[in-house]
């Protein structure tokens, strides 16, 4: 993945009891590889599979639970897709469950810490040459939505960003192995979620490709009324089609077939096709 190149699809995998959308509906490594087969089928790049929810109150989840929830699921989806498949991703903090994907055959890790939760990230990530995503999060998973607080939300995160690019390429990560993630939802209000989407775009000029997740999230009801999670997909893919018109090179959602079909639309119409 290159700055300019897609729009990428990364679709959500959360083999979890309690994430915010769809804990609990991937019971068993059988339906989880199922339902990653058929955002396959429905278009995704990417599939990013998670074992610990980082919704807003959630707590860590070991690494040896964490490993029982998705090992099964990632090497199968390896095995299953090859190197002509859609790319598997691993969506964790903690560098075991992170060598354990890498070494079934995922290339990208998902980190939403940026490489600060475990002091051994960087380094394996280095070693195995992969992909890692960067994501701005203020605080942790617990606190990070009691009342945060910036002076200027997209300099400060763009600023963060940057600081954790500088953070990764001095640990031996090539600049080109890089994404980052603005972290729509995690320790911002809902105006700060409308402000890093207005200037999404602005994120490019990092030097690496963007990544945004608004998929499903709490900003989308507050702003449409849409209270029901099950409601959210028109808000979804406004926000979507939002950062694609933008520049940005990689949305992660939920509902991959409707947002595929938006992104390829909004690619159209961005001259990227």
């Amino acid at each position: 993945m290159v700055p300019g190149a897609g729009p990428f699809i990364f679709g959500v995998l959360n083999v979890t009891p309690d994430s915010f959308s769809d804990g609990g509906r991937f019971g068993s490594p059988a339906d989880a590889v199922a339902a990653a087969c058929r955002m396959a089928d429905e278009g995704a790049d990417v599939i990013d599979v998670g074992g610990e929810s980082t919704r807003p109150g959630s707590h860590s989840v070991p690494a040896d639970e964490q490993l029982r929830r998705t090992q099964p699921v990632v090497a199968e989806l390896c095995r299953q897709f090859g190197p002509d498949g859609p790319v598997v991703s691993i969506d964790t903090r903690s560098a075991a469950v992170a060598e354990a994907a890498l070494a079934a055959g995922a290339i990208v890790v998902n980190d939403v810490s940026a490489l600060r939760d475990d002091p051994r990230m960087a380094a394996l990530a280095a070693r195995h040459g992969a992909g890692v995503v960067l994501m701005h999060m203020k605080g942790t998973s617990v606190d990070m939505q009691i009342d945060p607080t910036y002076i200027d939300v997209v300099r400060e995160v763009r600023s963060f960003l940057a600081e954790r690019i500088d953070a990764a390429v001095a640990a031996g990560i090539g600049r080109e192995r890089l994404i980052v993630d603005p972290g729509i939802g995690f320790g911002k209000t809902t105006a700060h979620n409308v402000e890093l989407l207005r200037y999404a775009g602005t994120f490019r000029e990092l030097g690496v490709p963007v990544l945004v997740g608004p998929s499903r999230k709490r900003f989308i009801a507050d702003i449409t009324g849409a209270a029901d999670i099950a409601d959210r997909l028109a808000g979804t893919i406004a926000a979507v089609c939002a950062c694609v018109l933008a520049g940005v090179e990689c949305v992660r959602v939920h509902d991959v077939a409707a947002c595929r079909r938006a992104v390829d639309l909004c690619a159209t119409l961005r001259g990227t096709t």
